[in-house]
This record gives structure tokens, C-alpha cells and sequence, in this order.
């Protein structure tokens, strides 16, 4: 009943993108997705409904009726052609294998049969071999500036194979030089700067855009020969054309001489480079066609083609695993960086201003190449996705783009790739494909090829011009007809022509009604075929397509309370339900009490739930009365006691007070609140201390008692005393200061305004200014009357 129930609230909830597929066939159906499976018993159909109802989800199918053996449900598998080990050897040991006997990748051949939307997981495992061979290729700039650089590199060759022999017994080294396109801007095109581009008494050779100079070989002594003879050139502007000399060195493995082992190419360069378009400069507009153009070891068609792209040398670097060493000085450091970003397996090494430390920076830059192993995939069929998973060491596992590739690993150390391949739609023609995986800078690579699943078995044994499809009118296959072109129905008994008859209509009507199919389906050949709602679960089915599985009562929102199944518009309820909408339970075991009796005998039980005679009790058993007196009364001694440990029943609380489970609380608002399930009193009580405690009592379903208590008691406090005398002194203080500057405030403004009177009344002055109307002078003038007559008159 339980498994029945989830499957239904699964299907009901969530749908069903097999249903919304409409697949004709059984390898429409398995297509759809890799839970839908076909069922082929030729009775399963029920009236009404269309042959796309036999692909359905798995579950469905099963509670349908449908049996296990009749459900077509292929499924993907893996199948591993070539395991041969990872190999184990040291450096120096006396076995000498060829470079193809030498195994670092496991699998390396398997068959995956893919089933749309499944996906299929193999393991992958990477193990780098000590003394594995490596050629290395030294590509250098022979522009002017490099003149001290090429003195240091004439005796690379056997320093560095003294160097390399600490790695691998099998090392071949080989030389190459570049210096620029041919034409103008790049060089001076005059006939004295073609045969000695350097000026004044410098002796250069002619301008050249790549030269292979030595291809890989194990002699030493000749790599230091042939450099030894090589002469220094020039040109105008400072970007060179090495990516021109890259792409030669990168396709023209024949005539450099690479083997399928590590292949190492060492960029070496003091100047920035030209790409794609700046062949304009030269009226050179041609794309890099990405081939070999060496003639006598030259490069001939520079003057005709575009450098290439960085996406194009990505390309054929990758095609060609050769990984890269960028050896550039100190001053391009940061573009070869940004270029580095851009080519997987490459790594840049600050190069002295004269060479002198390029055989370290080699070394540094094969240990920090070969320490990382990263997966690639050749291109995908459509609807085909890949995913990997790494396993690294020190338990460092990545996924998404990360899981690629592994850090820090070490000769002789195995690490663990996980990929999942999944097909999301099938190929047209249903074709094998093949994929291959392999690390990039390694030649060594994985296998797979993809099969995929399109049909189903019991396709393939369906019978042409079948007697069960009307006269042989199609075949029959998987349970069902499939029809000859111009006839349908589900036995194929009607012909194109027939469907639209209206004496077929009269098929698809019921007794005293004037609709066809209900309105809920079409009348296809005489029979009902019932619409399709949008939510694929829910379904029209019956001869007219009267019946549906979604008109049904409901309960808690769900069909039939989740307890039943709809059929025809009335449910049918499972074992133990009942009611229209199944929500009525006959389990009477939530009834029971602590006591072993119904509701505690004060009521009775009616659909698992307890309906109380008496009004004033409540709870699931009844066992609880919010009305009554005496509930916090009578449970306050023992939550005193075995709270706070303190009370009356202090001494006897572990035998009185242990019928409830109690909780203790931080505060009155973590409380459990009204609104809960079971019955609940808030309680506040005064303990021996005349502190108030607050705590509740419930019981739940299953009769136990619960007590939440406020941890900690509010106990009345008095009066904080210095608080309210340093209040006191600071308000008198305060209020004597508030005084005192008001005091101020009206001195000043009094004595402004007598001043300004003052002023007022000096500027109405009558008076001159500048004598004292009450000064009298004390000097006094007296004339003698008699002054000025003569004598004797």
C-alpha cells in the first residue's frame, strides 16, 4: 500500500516527460528519457486510450498492470576491448622498449552503448613512466638583438643532453631559426639590406622568415656544429614572425623527425610576436592554411600566407602533442604570460639577457609540463556530453572544467580520472561514433566508441503486413500496429480518407447525448481517442472519454487525501481509508490513551481522531482540561524542585516529580506558543524565595507530559541607591550651572544695549564737538579808557 501510494504522489506531483513525448513507437518511447519504458502486452490499453499511453514511466507502467517482463526498458552498458597495464620501470634498468611498448593511460579501447539520457561512467587511469624518451626542438630568434644569446647557445647541445640524461636515456634534440616575413615593412627589401641586413661593419646573413636548421638527433656534438655556423640576420620592426616558424615546426613533423613521444618545443625570443591580419602590413591577406611548406629546410611561403592565429597554432600544438616553452626575456614576460593562458601545455621561463641560464630554465619547464597531466576530447557527436571527475593525489578530487586535469605529479605516481559520457538525443542515421580522449602533450589515447540504442528489441521482431492490424494493414511490433502509409487507427482500420465521416461520429456519441467524445476527445475510425491535458497525469479515459483520473474529492489538497486512487471520477481507497475522499482512517491506534482506553473513555474516535463528549476536555485522547482548576497548582512543587531544587518536595522529588519531561528555556519568549497540536497551559507561580517562575504543560499524542520552564526566576529587586544620589548631586549641578549662564547671558545683553544708547544719543549731539560749552577762558581783556590822548587837553 505504502509503495503504492509513493508511486502515485510521485507521478501525480512531478508528471511525466514520457507521457509529453506522444512516442509512437517503443524507440520513440525509450528515447524520451531513461526512466520510460514500452509496454508491450497487447491488452494493456484501456477504451479511449492512444497507443502513446504505453510509454510511460517505469513505476507507472508496473501499478497500471503492466508486467515486468512485457516492459521493453533496454538499458546502456560498457564494454573495455584493450586494458593493457600501466607500465613499471626504472631509469637505467636493462629493459629497453620502443616508445610505442610504453604504456601511461589505461584503457585504452572501449564500446559504450548509450541510451538517450543515461549516462555511462568508465575509469580512467594515468600513471607517467619514468625514463619515457623525449625530443626536444630549440627555436630561436635570430633578429640582431639576439647576437650574445646565439655564442651561449652553440654548446647547448651536449650540455644539455649531459642535463637531460638525469630524466630520460633516450633524448634527441634539434635546432631551428626564424627572423621575419620577406617583404616590406617588415625588412628592408633593397638589394644591399637583402644580402646584409645590419648596418655598418656587422656581417649578417640574408633575412629569412624560418629555417629548420638540424632535425631531432641524438648527437650532440652536431647540434653544436651546426648552431656554431649559424649567423645572426635582421630586420626592421620589432615583432617577429616566430608563429610563422611555430605552425612549420608544429606540421612538418617529417622533416623535423618527431617521434610519438614527449615532444618539447623551446621558443626562445627577446621580442613580441605578429599574428593573424598584420600580413596586411605586407598586402599579405591569404589565412595560414595550417600545412607544410619546407623546401631544402626553408620556409617558402611566407610571402604568400598570413600568420597564423593563436587559436590555429592551439590547434595544431595540440593535434601534433607538442607542448611549449616560452624562453623570453624579463621585458615580455607578461605577453608570453596572457599567451601561455591561451595555449594548454605551454609554460614561459625568464630568459638572461644573454642565454646563459636557458639549460635550467629547460629543466624547470619540462619538470613543471610533465608534473601536470590535463584530458582532452576530440570533437563530440551532436547531442553527445562529456564529464570528468579527478581523483588526485594527497585526496584532492575536483569536477566541472577542474576535473581535467592533476597537480604535482610525479614520475611513477597514479592518479584517477572518472568521465561520464552521455547521449542526449540519438543520430539521424543512428551511426557508431568514435570519440578519443588522451592527456594533452601525450601521444598515447583512449578509444571509445559509441554505440547507441534507438530501437528496442521486440522492434525487430514485429510482423510486416500483420493479420492483427485490420486485414494487414501495418505491422505489428511491441504490443501495438504500426501503420502503412495512408491508414490509421489503432488496429490501422480506417484509411485517410474515412476519418472525418460523420457515420463514423455517430460511434462516439452516448445514448440521448449530442457530444461527441464527451467533448474530451476526437472520433478518430468510430472509437474515441481522449485529449491530452497539459499536466500529462492527468488523464481522460472511457469508451466516450467520460471518465478522468482528476475530478475526484479531495483532502489536504490532494486527490483522494493521498490515500486512494481516482478511477472514473470516484476513488478508490486503499485498504484502511475510507470516505468520498478517502481522508476517513479506520485506525483507531492515535485513539488510544495511556490508560489502554479509547479517548480516555470521554469520547469517541471517528476517522483516527477523537471527538470528546465532554466539552470541557480536549487532546488527542482527551485527556487534557483547560478549564479545569489546579493544572499549574498541581505541578508546581515538582517543576520547583526539579528545576531550581528548591520546595516542599525537594527531598522527594526523584520519587514524586519524574512523570514529565522537562526543557529549560532561556526566556519567557522561547515558551512553546498557543497554536500547537497538543494541548497547552502557560503557568507563572511564586516559588519559597517570592520569586515568579513561568513554565507550561501539554501531553502530547502519545500520552506523555512535557514541561518547558523559564531557566531562570524574576525575583523583585530594590531600589538602586547611587544611581539615584549621583542623579540627584548631577541635576543640582547641573540646573546651579543652567543659572548661573542665563545670569550671564542677561548681563551681557543689558550691558550691550546701554552701550548702544550711549552711542545712540553721542550721534544726536547739537553742540560743537570741539569746545566745552562751560569752558571760560581765564584770561580777561581790560582797555584803558585814557589810552592814545595827548597830555594837557
Amino acid at each position: 500500500t505504502n509503495l503504492t501510494l509513493l508511486t502515485w504522489a510521485g507521478i501525480l506531483c512531478c508528471g511525466s516527460d514520457c507521457i509529453k513525448a506522444n512516442a509512437k513507437s517503443c524507440g520513440e518511447c525509450i528515447q524520451a528519457g531513461p526512466n520510460c519504458g514500452w509496454c508491450k502486452k497487447t491488452d494493456f490499453l484501456q477504451e479511449g486510450e492512444p497507443t502513446s499511453a504505453r510509454c510511460d514511466d517505469l513505476a507507472a507502467l508496473k501499478s497500471k498492470g503492466c508486467p515486468e517482463q512485457d516492459i521493453e526498458n533496454p538499458r546502456g552498458s560498457k564494454r573495455v576491448l584493450e586494458d593493457r597495464e600501466v607500465t613499471n620501470r626504472k631509469i637505467g634498468a636493462a629493459e629497453k622498449l620502443k616508445p610505442e611498448a610504453i604504456t601511461q593511460i589505461q584503457p585504452q579501447k572501449l564500446v559504450l552503448q548509450l541510451r538517450v539520457g543515461e549516462p555511462q561512467t568508465f575509469s580512467l587511469k594515468f600513471k607517467r613512466a619514468e625514463d619515457y624518451p623525449i625530443d626536444l626542438y630549440y627555436l630561436m630568434d635570430l633578429s640582431y638583438s639576439m647576437k650574445d644569446d646565439l655564442e651561449n647557445v652553440k654548446s647547448l647541445g651536449t650540455a644539455l643532453m649531459r642535463e637531460m640524461e638525469k630524466i630520460t636515456s633516450d633524448f634527441r634534440i634539434g635546432f631551428g631559426s626564424f627572423v621575419e616575413k620577406t617583404v616590406m615593412p617588415y625588412i628592408s627589401t633593397t638589394p644591399a639590406k637583402l644580402r646584409n641586413p645590419c648596418t655598418g661593419d656587422q656581417n649578417c646573413t640574408s633575412p629569412f622568415s624560418y629555417k629548420n636548421v638540424l632535425s631531432l638527433t641524438s648527437e650532440g656534438n652536431k647540434f653544436n656544429e651546426l648552431v656554431g655556423k649559424q649567423h645572426i640576420s635582421g630586420n626592421l620592426d620589432s615583432p617577429e614572425g616566430g608563429f610563422d616558424a611555430i605552425m612549420q615546426v608544429a606540421v612538418c613533423g617529417v622533416s623535423i623527425g618527431w617521434r610519438n613521444v614527449t615532444r618539447l618545443l623551446v621558443f626562445s625570443t627577446d621580442a613580441g610576436f605578429h599574428f593573424a591580419g598584420d600580413g596586411k602590413l605586407g598586402g599579405i591577406v591569404l589565412p595560414n592554411d595550417g600545412k607544410c611548406h619546407l623546401e631544402n629546410n626553408m620556409y617558402t611561403m611566407s610571402h604568400y600566407y598570413d600568420y597564423p592565429s593563436i587559436a590555429h597554432l592551439v590547434q595544431k600544438l595540440s593535434e601534433n602533442n607538442i607542448q611549449t616553452i616560452f624562453a623570453v626575456t624579463e621585458e615580455f614576460q607578461a605577453v608570453y604570460k596572457e599567451l601561455k593562458n591561451l595555449i594548454p601545455k605551454s609554460a614561459v621561463g625568464t630568459l638572461s639577457s644573454n642565454s646563459s641560464n636557458v639549460i635550467q630554465l629547460i629543466i624547470d619547464a619540462y619538470n613543471s609540463l610533465s608534473s601536470e597531466v590535463i584530458l582532452e576530447n576530440s570533437k563530440l557527436p551532436k547531442g553527445v556530453t562529456i564529464s570528468y571527475k579527478s581523483y588526485c593525489k594527497n585526496g584532492v578530487n575536483d569536477t566541472q572544467e577542474d576535473g581535467r586535469k592533476c597537480s604535482n605529479i610525479s614520475i611513477g605516481d597514479e592518479v584517477r580520472f572518472e568521465i561520464n559520457v552521455t547521449a542526449n538525443e540519438c543520430p539521424k542515421k543512428g551511426q557508431n561514433e568514435t570519440i578519443k580522449i588522451k592527456p594533452l602533450g601525450f601521444t598515447e589515447e583512449v578509444e571509445i566508441n559509441l554505440q547507441f540504442i534507438c530501437d528496442c528489441l521486440c522492434q525487430s521482431e514485429g510482423e510486416p503486413n500483420s493479420p492483427a492490424c485490420h486485414d494487414g494493414n501495418g505491422t505489428f511490433e511491441c504490443g501495438a500496429c504500426r501503420c502503412n502509409e495512408g491508414r490509421i487507427g489503432r488496429l490501422c482500420e480506417c484509411s485517410t480518407d474515412e476519418v472525418n465521416s460523420e457515420d463514423m461520429d455517430a460511434y462516439c456519441r452516448r445514448e440521448n447525448s449530442t457530444e461527441i467524445c464527451s467533448n474530451n476527445g476526437e472520433c478518430i475510425c468510430g472509437q474515441c481517442v481522449c485529449k491530452k491535458r497539459e499536466n500529462t497525469n492527468e488523464v481522460y479515459s472511457g469508451k466516450y472519454c467520460e471518465c478522468d483520473n482528476f475530478n475526484c474529492d479531495r483532502s489536504n489538497g490532494l486527490i483522494c487525501g493521498g490515500n486512494g486512487i481516482c478511477k472514473c471520477r470516484v476513488c478508490e481507497c486503499f485498504p484502511n481509508f475510507t470516505g468520498s475522499a478517502c481522508d476517513c482512517s479506520l485506525d483507531t491506534t492515535p485513539c488510544l490513551a495511556a490508560n489502554g482506553q479509547i479517548c480516555n473513555g470521554r469520547g469517541t474516535c471517528e476517522c483516527g481522531t477523537c471527538n470528546c463528549t465532554d466539552p470541557k476536555f480536549q487532546g488527542p485522547t482527551c485527556e487534557m482540561c483547560q478549564t479545569c482548576l489546579g493544572v499549574c497548582a498541581e505541578h508546581k512543587d515538582c517543576v520547583q524542585c526539579r528545576a531550581f531544587e528548591k520546595g516542599e518536595k525537594k527531598e522527594t522529588c526523584s520519587q514524586e516529580c519524574m512523570h514529565f519531561n522537562m526543557t529549560r528555556v532561556e526566556s519567557r519568549d522561547k515558551l512553546p506558543q498557543p497554536g500547537q497540536p497538543d494541548p497547552l497551559s502557560h503557568c507563572k507561580e511564586k516559588d519559597v524565595d517570592d520569586c515568579w517562575f513561568y513554565f507550561t504543560y501539554s501531553v502530547n499524542s502519545n500520552g506523555e507530559a512535557n514541561v518547558h520552564v523559564v531557566e531562570t526566576p524574576e525575583c523583585p529587586s530594590g531600589p538602586d541607591i547611587i544611581p539615584i544620589v549621583a542623579g540627584v548631586v548631577a541635576g543640582i549641578v547641573l540646573i546651579g550651572l543652567a543659572l548661573l549662564l542665563i545670569w550671564k547671558l542677561l548681563m551681557i545683553i543689558h550691558d550691550r544695549r546701554e552701550f548702544a544708547k550711549f552711542e545712540k544719543e553721542k550721534m544726536n549731539a547739537k553742540w560743537d564737538t570741539q569746545e566745552n560749552p562751560i569752558y571760560k577762558s581765564p584770561i580777561n581783556n581790560f582797555k584803558n579808557p585814557n589810552y592814545g590822548r595827548k597830555a594837557g587837553l
